[in-house]
C-alpha cells in the first residue's frame, strides 16, 4: 500500500469543495415550470467566439465591427442541453442587420461555432422578422404570419392558412427596443410567437429533414457590423 501524500490530498479536497455548479445545474424551475438559461452575469453554459459575445448591462450581447467582420454566420451555442419538446421564451433587442434564435439545431462546426436548423428570425428592417428560416437547410420554411406544412421531397412549404397579416405583426414590433419571442416545439409541430402574435405555425412532415431535438443558439450574421442583445431566456420542457 502506497503512503498517502497528505499535502496533495488536502489540495484535492479543497479544490473539490470549492467547485461551484454551473448555472444550469443550479437553476431551479420558477412557479410556471421554466428554467433560466442565462444567469444575467456570465456566459456560463454557452459557447461562442469570445471576441464577439459578452455580457453587457445584464444582457447577452453579440457584436461585430468593421475591424472584426465575420463570414460565415456564427452562433453562441447553449451547451448544456439538446431539448426536444419545449416552450422557450426570450427577449431580444436588435440594433441593425440580422439575427435569430436557433432551436432543435445541429452543431456543424464546433470550432467555428456554426450550426444549422430551425431559426426564429429577426432583422433590422423587419423584412424577415417573424419568419422561420432553416439555416443551412431548406431556407424560408414559413413566411411571416403563415400556417404551413412541409412535405418530403420539397423545400417549398405548403401554405395552409394565415394567423396574422404583415401590418398586424409589424405594428407590434418595437424597432430598436425589446421584443419577445416565444417558441413552442412539440412533436413535428412548431409555433413562433412575436410579442404575443403567432408569426409561424409549422407542421414538418418531412421525415428526412425534420428535427426532433437539438441545440439552442443565438446568431450573429455575416455582413455589415451589427449589435444584438438577449435576456430573460428561459425554457420549460414539455416532454
Amino acid at each position: 500500500m502506497k503512503p498517502i501524500h497528505f499535502a496533495l490530498l488536502a489540495t484535492l479536497v479543497l479544490a473539490l469543495t470549492t467547485i461551484k455548479p454551473s448555472h444550469a445545474e443550479d437553476a431551479k424551475p420558477d412557479a410556471d415550470g421554466f428554467i433560466s438559461l442565462f444567469d444575467g452575469k456570465t456566459l456560463d453554459g454557452w459557447d461562442g467566439n469570445p471576441d464577439l459575445w459578452s455580457v453587457q448591462d445584464g444582457c447577452i450581447t453579440g457584436q461585430t465591427t468593421k475591424e472584426h467582420p465575420i463570414n460565415p454566420n456564427t452562433f453562441l451555442i447553449y451547451k448544456n442541453d439538446t431539448p426536444g419538446d419545449f416552450e422557450l421564451h426570450a427577449m431580444f433587442k436588435l440594433r441593425n442587420h440580422n439575427s435569430g434564435i436557433q432551436y432543435r439545431s445541429k452543431v456543424i462546426d464546433a470550432k467555428k461555432w456554426i450550426v444549422g436548423g430551425y431559426q426564429a428570425d429577426m432583422d433590422g428592417n423587419n423584412t424577415y422578422t417573424g419568419i422561420c428560416y432553416e439555416e443551412r437547410g431548406r431556407g424560408i420554411i414559413c413566411p411571416r404570419g403563415k400556417k404551413v406544412t412541409l412535405v418530403e421531397g420539397s423545400a417549398k412549404p405548403v401554405i395552409d392558412g394565415q394567423n396574422a397579416d404583415d401590418k398586424e405583426i409589424l405594428a407590434a414590433v418595437k424597432k430598436g427596443d425589446w421584443n419577445q419571442y416565444v417558441i413552442i416545439a412539440k412533436g413535428n409541430h412548431l409555433i413562433q410567437k412575436l410579442n404575443g402574435i403567432v408569426t409561424a405555425d409549422i407542421t414538418d412532415n418531412d421525415p428526412k429533414k425534420a428535427s426532433a431535438r437539438g441545440v439552442i443558439a443565438l446568431q450573429l450574421h455575416a455582413g455589415e457590423p451589427m449589435l444584438v442583445q438577449f435576456k430573460d431566456i428561459k425554457i420549460k420542457k414539455l416532454d
